[in-house]
C-alpha cells in the first residue's frame, strides 16, 4: 500500500471519502458536537497554505502552535506541511518562560495560539524574543491586551488566503516536497535540564505508517477515534496521524479534565492514553466489589477470575477456551463487562493503545480480564512514538510488547536500549554535540533506558538516568516502586526518594476525597487537610497499604518512612513536566526540608 504524503494526504482523503466525517469537535457554547467532512477539512487546509504563503512563509520555516487540541492545530500542520514549512507545537499548559525559550530556540516569526491563557503567555513574552512578529489567535472570544497593536484572529488569518492567490506557488512547493523535509520539531519536556528539539522528518512518518500498518491492520475508515492526549505529544500526533491515514474519524477532546463527560458522549472504538486512565478505571471498579456484599460481590469477583482464564490463558495464547468456561466469558460479556465498559464510555472499543509510562501488571491483567483490548507499548519522540507494542496474542504481561517491523534494537553497556531504523530522529535541533550524545557512529540511538530482550519482545527494566543509588552502595529503580503504589485507590501522586540517602522513602499525595471518606467511616473529625494527614489512624492506614504493596520488592527496596502532602505536585511549582511526568531534581528541591527530616535519627 503507498502511503500519502503529509502534505498532500488530506486532499487524497478528501478525494477518496467526500463528505464522510473527517473530524468532530465540541462546541462548548451549545454542548454540541460539529462535524467537519473530509471536503471541508480540504478546503480549510488549502487556505491555510495560502494564508501562509500571503505571509510569506519560507520553505522549512518553524511555525509556532501553541494550544490545547483544536481543528484549528491540524489545519495548521496540513496546511504548513503543503508549502514545506515546519510546525512546532508547544504544550498548552507552558509557561511563558518555556514559550519564550523554544520561540527563540527555533526562531519562530508567526505563532498561533488556542485560547486566554496561550495568549495571556505569548503576549507576555512577544518583546522577549526578538524573531516573534505575530501572534494568530485561534479562539475569537479571547480578550486581547489594549497595548496589542500586531495580534490578528485566526479568522482573519484565514481572510488571507481565501482567494487562493498564491495556489501556484502552494502546488509548485508540494510537487518540491520530499521525504527528507523536517515535518515537525518536537521539544522533550525536559526531567532533566532545558528541553531539546527533536527533528521529525516526513520519512519518519511514513515509515511509521508502513510499520503499523502491519501490526495494527484491524483500524480501518469505520473507526472512530478520541483524541484525549495533547496532540503536541508524539504519541497522540503520531496515533492521530495514522487514523487520518487509514480514513478514520477523529474526535478531539478540547479539554483534558473533560475525557469522563465526552468520551460517553463519543463512544469511540479506539483511544490512546497514559496508563493513569486504566489505573483509574481499575481503582473504581475495585472500590466498588468493596461496597457490594454476598452475591452480587461474589459475580464480581468470579466474572474477573473467568476472564482472566478465559483471554489470558487461552486467547493470549492461540488457544481455544474450553466450551463451558467459553459460556460462562459470553455470559459475564453481556452483563458485568458490557455495564463496565458503557460505565466508562467504551463499550464500542476495540483498541486502546496505552504508553508514556509503565503499567503494573494488576492493572494489565485485569484490564484484558474485562475484555478491553489494551495494548500496552513503548517509544520516544526520537522514535516517532512506537518502538514496540502487543501483538494481538502472543503477548507478554510485564513485556512492553513486541519490537516493530524492521526497527533494529540492540541491547547495549549498562543494559541500555538502543535503536536505529527510519522511524528513529537524525538528531536534536541545533545541537550537534547532544545529537552526538545520543547517535553513536554507528547510527545506533542511545535511549536512557534500560532493558532487556528476549527474542523480539522487549522488557524495561530502569530509567538509566532515574536509577539512585542509596548511601550503602544499592541501586533503586523509583518508578518500579511508584508503579506499584499509584494502583492504590488511597494514592493519587507519589516520589520515591532515596538517592544518596541510607534508605527509601516517599513523598506521597493522597487521593483526599477517598482519604476524607475514610475518616468519615472512622469518624475521625479534623479541622484540616493537613491535620487529618497527621492523624494516626490515617498514618496506619497508610503504613498499611505501602507494607501490603511492597512485599514483593527486596527489603532495601522498600519504603521505610513516608510523609503524606496536603497539596499535589504541580507544573506551576516546575515539580511535573508538560506531560506530568516528575521532575525529581525541582521535587528534591522544593521539599528539601520535609525529605531532611524523614532522614533524622
Amino acid at each position: 500500500m503507498a502511503y500519502h504524503h503529509l502534505s498532500v494526504m488530506v486532499h487524497r482523503q478528501a478525494e477518496k471519502y467526500g463528505e464522510k466525517i473527517a473530524l468532530r469537535y465540541r462546541d462548548y457554547e451549545t454542548s454540541q458536537w460539529k462535524s467537519v467532512s473530509w471536503n471541508e477539512f480540504s478546503r480549510i487546509v488549502r487556505i491555510v497554505s495560502d494564508a501562509l504563503l500571503a505571509m510569506d512563509v519560507k520553505v522549512q520555516e518553524n511555525i509556532g502552535v501553541f494550544s490545547q487540541n483544536k481543528p484549528e492545530c491540524l489545519y495548521m500542520d496540513f496546511g504548513a506541511y503543503a508549502d514545506r514549512a515546519v510546525t512546532i507545537p508547544l504544550y498548552a499548559t507552558s509557561s511563558p518562560a518555556q514559550v519564550q525559550y523554544i520561540v527563540n530556540d527555533a526562531q519562530i516569526r508567526y505563532l498561533f495560539v488556542g485560547e486566554q491563557f496561550q495568549y495571556d503567555a505569548a503576549f507576555r513574552v512577544l518583546g522577549l524574543c526578538s524573531s516573534l512578529q505575530q501572534i494568530i489567535i485561534f479562539d475569537s472570544a479571547v480578550k486581547r491586551d489594549p497595548r496589542d497593536r500586531t495580534s490578528i484572529y485566526f479568522s482573519e488569518f484565514l481572510k488571507q488566503g481565501e482567494a487562493l492567490t498564491h495556489r501556484a506557488e502552494t502546488e509548485r512547493r508540494c510537487a518540491e516536497v520530499t521525504d527528507k523535509d523536517i515535518c515537525n520539531i518536537l521539544y522533550t519536556s525536559g526531567t532533566t535540564g532545558e528541553p531539546k528539539g527533536v527533528l521529525l522528518m516526513h520519512y519518519n512518518y511514513l515509515e511509521a505508517f508502513r510499520t503499523h500498518e502491519i501490526r495494527i491492520p484491524q483500524l480501518t475508515d469505520q473507526d472512530v477515534s478520541m483524541n484525549f492526549l495533547p496532540l503536541t505529544h508524539v504519541f497522540e500526533r503520531g496515533w492521530t496521524y495514522v487514523c487520518l491515514q487509514r480514513g478514520a474519524q477523529v474526535c478531539i477532546n478540547l479539554r483534558p479534565q473533560d475525557i469522563q463527560t465526552t468520551i460517553k458522549e463519543i463512544r469511540p472504538t479506539a483511544m490512546c492514553s497514559v496508563p493513569r486512565f486504566w489505573e483509574k478505571v481499575y481503582q473504581g471498579v475495585h472500590e466498588r466489589i468493596e461496597q457490594e456484599t454476598g452475591l452480587k460481590r461474589a459475580m464480581m469477583l468470579d466474572a474477573i477470575k473467568t476472564g482472566r482464564t478465559h483471554n489470558l490463558d487461552y486467547l493470549r495464547l492461540g488457544k481455544t477456551p474450553p466450551m463451558m468456561l467459553h459460556l460462562k466469558y459470553k455470559f459475564y460479556e453481556r452483563t458485568v463487562y458490557a455495564l463496565l465498559k458503557k460505565t466508562i464510555g467504551i463499550e464500542n472499543g476495540t483498541f486502546f493503545p496505552t504508553a508514556g509510562a509503565a503499567v503494573s501488571n494488576e492493572v494489565c491483567e485485569f484490564v484484558h480480564s474485562v475484555g478491553i483490548n489494551m495494548v500496552v507499548g513503548y517509544g520516544l519522540t526520537e522514535s516517532t512514538a512506537t518502538v514496540c507494542c502487543y501483538p494481538r496474542t502472543g503477548y507478554v504481561i510485564g513485556s512492553v510488547g513486541e519490537i516493530m517491523p524492521d526497527l533494529e534494537v540492540k541491547i547495549g553497556e549498562e543494559n541500555e536500549i538502543l535503536l536505529r531504523g527510519k522511524t528513529i530522529t537524525p538528531g536534536y535541533y541545533k545541537k550537534a554535540e547532544a545529537t552526538a550524545q545520543a547517535i553513536d557512529a554507528d547510527g545506533w540511538f542511545h535511549t536512557g533506558d534500560a532493558g532487556r530482550l528476549e527474542g523480539r519482545t522487549l522488557y524495561l527494566t530502569d530509567r538509566i538516568k532515574d536509577l539512585f543509588k542509596t548511601s550503602n552502595g544499592k541501586y533503586i529503580c523509583p518508578q518500579a516502586l511508584e508503579t506499584q503504589f499509584i494502583i492504590d485507590r488511597y494514592i493519587d501522586q507519589i516520589a520515591i526518594i532515596a538517592d544518596q540517602r541510607k534508605f527509601v522513602s516517599a513523598l506521597i499525595v493522597p487521593a483526599y476525597e477517598a482519604v476524607k471518606g475514610y475518616a468519615q467511616e472512622k469518624g475521625i473529625v479534623c479541622n484540616s487537610m493537613e491535620e487529618l494527614l497527621h492523624h494516626p489512624k490515617i498514618q496506619a492506614l497508610y503504613r498499611a497499604r505501602i507494607d501490603t504493596l511492597q512485599q514483593q520488592f527486596a527489603h532495601y527496596e522498600q519504603v521505610k518512612r513516608f510523609t503524606l502532602l496536603a497539596h499535589p505536585f504541580s507544573m506551576e511549582r516546575g515539580e511535573l513536566t508538560n506531560t506530568l511526568k516528575l521532575k525529581r531534581s525541582v521535587v528534591a528541591r522544593n521539599y528539601k526540608e520535609i525529605i531532611d527530616k524523614m532522614y533524622e535519627e
